[in-house]
């Protein structure tokens, strides 16, 4: 692929807590033009400020909300609908 042909984004939907071998990998693995779902525990990320998201990161609402961490989102959250949407949107997608 040349550098002229546009990027394959692909979604990576993450469900480990940060510390996981998994959640390292994945942040590792994200490409620039990339989007990343965080899901069950992986939302406790955004309550370690010592954890780098990227910028195109959102979080689901429902995890957020069982979580208590509505006050420590530093990034968007989705419904399950918008996720749905994001996975009609990637032809490439990897659950962590």
């Amino acid at each position: 692929m040349t550098s002229t042909q546009p990027a394959n984004p692909t979604l990576h939907i993450l469900n480990k807590p940060p510390g996981h071998p998994r959640f390292e990998t994945c942040l590792q693995a994200i490409q620039d033009c990339d989007q990343l779902v965080l899901t069950e525990n992986a939302v406790l990320a955004l309550a370690d400020r010592s954890v780098t998201l990227p910028a195109a990161c959102k979080a689901m609402k429902a995890d957020v909300d069982a979580r208590a961490l509505n006050e420590q989102t530093r990034t968007g959250t989705i419904d399950y609908a918008e996720l749905v949407r994001l996975t009609a949107k990637h032809s490439r997608i990897i659950s962590w």
